[in-house]
């Protein structure tokens, strides 16, 4: 996919993307400060996991896939972001070369709100429950223990250093999600993507697609220095809740 000019959005979103100057420097300075602090952190646990992962089953620990997100665009009198493709960095939780039909599929099902067939393929959830397959059969021993802790994302740290991610912003999509996107859905993209966001601390697996999108054009619309923080801060009691991450 290749780069999309978010000035074709409707005109409110297309303006919210052009921030002022003192804003972008501020988040971006936050972002770096906050990325590089966390990553020297927890860089000893990062290399307990990657340990893990390569003793647990055969394959690298680090997972590499291409998502959508937004991006400052490079010229001078163009829009405020433009779409593009970059590589995201996970801790690896699925057997090396697993099968993304099935993730094709639920995807399909989540945005089209299409309850029968998400039904069938998450037989084991009820209403409020997590969105995801309950027990998704390429998702390895230790791969499942990372996804409920959250750690399998903590290398997007690392996404957020070079400036592909945020840590605030709209959760990026894979290329095939954005193909099924109509001009409404593609407004939640208007900002750039974070490891979390309104949405995340708002209900994170456990809220249905067309809720995700209302509350990431939501954060559009409130976005500031000051929300970004508060929503840092929501973020850390949630992930020790583990609660929608399953």
């Amino acid at each position: 996919m290749s780069e999309i000019d978010l000035s074709s959005l409707p005109i409110s979103v297309a303006e919210a993307t052009r921030d002022r100057g003192a804003s972008i420097v501020v988040k971006r300075v936050l972002d770096v400060f906050v990325a590089s602090v966390a990553l020297l952190l927890v860089s000893p646990l990062l290399l307990l996991i990657a340990v893990a992962i390569r003793v647990d089953s055969p394959g690298p620990a680090i997972f590499t896939q291409t998502r959508i997100g937004a991006r400052r665009s490079r010229k001078r009198h163009g829009p405020g972001y433009v779409l593009r493709p970059f590589t995201i960095y996970k801790f690896r939780t699925m057997e090396v070369d697993a099968d993304p039909s099935l993730h094709r599929e639920y995807m399909a099902a989540y945005l089209a709100s299409d309850s029968e067939s998400l039904a069938s393929l998450r037989p084991d959830r009820t209403d409020g429950e997590s969105f995801r397959p309950a027990h998704d059969p390429r998702v390895t021993r230790l791969g499942a223990l990372l996804r409920r802790l959250s750690l399998d994302e903590l290398p997007q740290l690392w996404n957020v250093i070079k400036g592909d991610m945020s840590l605030v912003g709209p959760r990026p999509p894979l290329p095939y999600e954005v193909e099924m996107y109509d001009e409404r859905h593609m407004q939640r993209l208007a900002s750039p993507p974070g490891l979390t966001g309104w949405a995340q601390i708002n209900g994170r697996c456990a809220i249905g697609f067309e809720e995700m999108v209302r509350l990431d054009i939501e954060y559009m619309g409130r976005r500031s220095t000051w929300f970004d923080v508060r929503i840092l801060l929501l973020t850390v009691p949630l992930v020790l809740s583990r609660r929608g991450a399953d």
